[in-house]
């Protein structure tokens, strides 16, 4: 018998597929989707079988053959083996490396992991717990939240800061066993009354259900739309089926996560980046055997293995952390889409400032549109009011109006959320003597100080060095901390007041757990001031919380980007939808230099809806994307003139711009050199996806034939949400 073929994605920067041997050994089925040990080059490494090959470009007894298969049945199901073939045709990436990355860790590696156990756990019957000893506080706790959730699966305890030492200790005293697979599809708590809107937006969602349809749902801060999203999902439950959720932040996953636990207990597992390998492996591996029945999780979590899947949700889809910024610079929400389309079932696209595809989108009918306009319960919108600071004095930046309100907040008993979307201390040290400036020795860039760890920090490469004594140029120790960061407001505002501050930001909750511990504090409602970025902007639920003030967004004003004020908004919006969530009506002050500015007078006195058809029809008059279609290849190298050489080549391979499509470039980055290498961008785009895909191919094909070694490197960027 002719021997077999078969061809492997292998993780390399090289955009093809590889044919391999398939040794008799290994049987004469193929299945697509396995993992396979191979010899590449001069080291072994982990790829994946696509398909039998029919005939190799080379004699095939010069192929080398496949030494092991590590899966007893393909770890990529024929749907995702197929979305990923699309996903890396649409990026232009590996297909290697895309595959790869669709796994969990855990299964990127030679070794075959052994079976995970999905675990859960409920209380006996019968349970005395007033058989513990009154010290065993520790074992008591567990067990009231044993009575409040019904089963708790290992994650959830977890979360709910419960340790395996203290679980294995009820085990002994048989208080609490091994609960089933599955849970009955209700048996969690009851979820509050819907209001006519929600109730209609539900009804249009649980009919789709079994089909594919997109639905946008576009509802204001508070106004009920996790609500819909689990009516939604039990009625997908109730017919057999699994459901996909997204959110954008690991900060939004514990408390998302403990609502869903409340309603679905011990069906709903979760999957990010914050999980260790073993544990993310075994949540992986309860979504494909059906051990559970809803995957909460943030970006990677698209291609999760849901044999079932019947619902996939999007929250916040207009956020930006669902595009992956390196590497294979993939949308999750828009593979979501893609995915929902393969699998015949309807997604849900939620935001309360949808992002401006999705509404033309809507407006085109390729999605449909639920709005919900009110708030849920007896919550009402926050009003926002500018606040002008032009030649204002600011105290640690600031305004009188705003102290004022802060201090009438907390004296009415009620919290304080004061945003400010720039960590540290401060983002600039200058000697007050000599004017020197501590600077990035790696990038454009100036170091920003913390001051508690006595350290200076680039926050574009992450280098660190200790502060300085004395200033090296003069020698002199006067310093000037040049504008705040939150943990500077955070210092002096614990100077003047005497409630607590709680500083929410990527430096304050980098420890496992003490975002959920910030949180969980902020809610036992004591009156307390806020100082957070823009973590503490989604989806956060603080019904004490009355004032929002917002100390400084004018930048996004005016970006040469032409996204930001799309952005800005967005995120304004978003914070300001913390104030006023229960039944105290809240106020948003924002301070600003451009009170005059006609994107914020929009936004504030004719809502969101306005401001982005305001910007929808100033896109179409530039041929901006959603009208058109745009990617960006950049390159970063040795030197500038390297990248921008290498760009000019590539540009000068491709078609010459005509009417339906235009190149841009090569253009530097704004900030050229970071992390020691020169970054430049060449902009492309068509009136047509055709168009723009075409010219792609294009690129590829001629970079991939140029020898630039480790001295340069090149990426492409379909959809980008930067251009630099």
């Amino acid at each position: 018998m002719p021997p077999l073929l078969v061809s492997v994605a292998i993780p390399c920067p090289l955009r093809r597929r590889f044919d391999y041997l398939w040794p008799d050994s290994l049987g004469r089925v193929i299945e697509a989707g396995l993992r396979v040990r191979v010899p590449f080059g001069r080291r072994e490494v982990v790829g994946v079988v696509i398909a039998p090959a029919e005939g190799a470009a080379v004699d095939a007894s010069r192929l080398k053959a496949v030494s092991e298969v590590l899966d007893e049945r393909p770890s990529l199901s024929p749907p995702l083996l197929s979305l990923g073939l699309w996903a890396a045709d649409y990026y232009h990436h590996p297909v290697g490396e895309c595959l790869q990355q669709m796994l969990p860790v855990a299964l990127r590696k030679a070794a075959t992991p052994a079976r995970a156990k999905a675990e859960r756990w409920q209380l006996c019957a019968g349970v005395d717990v007033s058989t513990l000893p009154p010290q065993a506080k520790q074992q008591r706790a567990l067990c009231e939240a044993f009575r409040e959730h019904g089963v708790l699966s290992r994650e959830a305890l977890g979360e709910l800061g419960f340790s395996r030492a203290t679980l294995r200790e009820l085990e002994k005293k048989a208080l609490v066993e091994e609960a089933a697979t599955t849970a009955a599809v209700g048996g969690g708590v009851q979820g509050p009354p819907l209001n006519d809107e929600q109730q209609q937006a539900l009804v249009a969602i649980t009919d789709a259900l079994g089909q594919f349809r997109r639905f946008l749902l576009d509802g204001i801060t508070g106004s009920g739309k996790t609500e819909v999203y689990l009516r939604g999902i039990e009625q997908c439950l109730q017919q057999g089926r699994q459901c996909l959720v997204l959110v954008p932040e690991i900060g939004l996953t514990p408390q998302t996560l403990r609502r869903f636990e409340r309603r679905f207990p011990g069906r709903v597992t979760s999957l990010h980046s914050g999980l260790a390998d073993s544990e993310r492996l075994r949540n992986w591996q309860a979504a494909r055997d059906g051990h559970c029945d809803i995957v909460l999780g943030t970006r990677s979590a698209v291609f999760a293995d849901l044999p079932r899947l019947g619902l996939i949700i999007v929250d916040e889809e207009h956020d930006a952390s669902y595009k992956q910024q390196d590497g294979w610079r993939y949308s999750a929400r828009d593979i979501a889409v893609k995915r929902a389309a393969d699998q015949g079932c309807p997604i849900v696209l939620g935001s309360a400032t949808p992002s401006l595809d999705s509404l033309h989108n809507g407006d085109q009918g390729r999605y449909h549109l639920l709005r919900l306009r009110q708030r849920a319960g007896e919550a009402s919108e926050a009003a926002i009011r500018l606040v002008d600071i032009r030649q204002q004095p600011l105290q640690d930046g600031l305004s009188a109006a705003l102290l004022t309100a802060v201090d009438a907040t907390l004296a009415a008993g009620n919290q304080v959320l004061l945003f400010l979307n720039r960590r540290g201390f401060a983002p600039v040290l200058q000697c007050h003597h000599c004017g020197w400036i501590a600077e990035c020795a790696a990038c454009d860039a100036r170091m920003t100080v913390h001051y508690k760890r006595r350290q200076l920090r680039c926050h574009h490469c992450e280098a660190v060095r200790g502060m300085p004594r004395t200033c090296p140029d003069c020698d002199n120790a006067e310093w000037l901390y040049e504008g705040p960061g939150t943990e500077r407001l955070e210092m002096n505002l614990q100077k003047r007041f005497r409630e607590r501050v709680l500083r929410i930001d990527r430096d304050s909750t980098s420890a496992k757990g003490s975002m959920a511990a910030l949180v969980a504090e902020v809610r036992q409602g004591e009156p307390c001031i806020l100082v957070g970025t823009q973590m503490l902007a989604k989806g956060h639920h603080f019904p004490k919380v009355t004032l929002v003030g917002v100390l400084d967004m004018d930048a996004g004003l005016f970006s040469a980007d032409y996204r930001a004020t799309e952005s800005s908004a967005q995120l304004l919006l978003q914070v300001a939808g913390r104030a006023g969530r229960a039944e105290q009506a809240g106020e948003v002050l924002l301070q600003t230099h451009c009170p005059q500015h006609p994107a914020l007078q929009t936004l504030v006195h004719r809502g969101y809806r306005q401001f982005a058809s305001t910007l929808l029809a100033e896109r179409r008059l530039l041929g901006l994307p959603p009208f058109s279609y745009c990617a960006v290849i950049r390159a970063d190298a040795v030197t500038l003139s390297e990248a921008e050489d290498f760009l000019a080549t590539l540009r000068s391979a491709l078609a010459e711009p005509a009417n339906d499509w235009h190149m841009v470039g090569p253009l530097p980055a704004p900030m050229a050199r970071r992390a020691g290498r020169f970054r430049a961008s060449l902009i492309l785009q068509a009136d047509t996806r055709g168009r723009l895909h075409g010219q792609l191919q294009r690129a590829c094909a001629v970079a991939e034939g140029q020898r630039a070694g480790q001295r340069l490197r090149w990426s492409i960027d379909v959809d980008p949400i930067d251009l630099f």
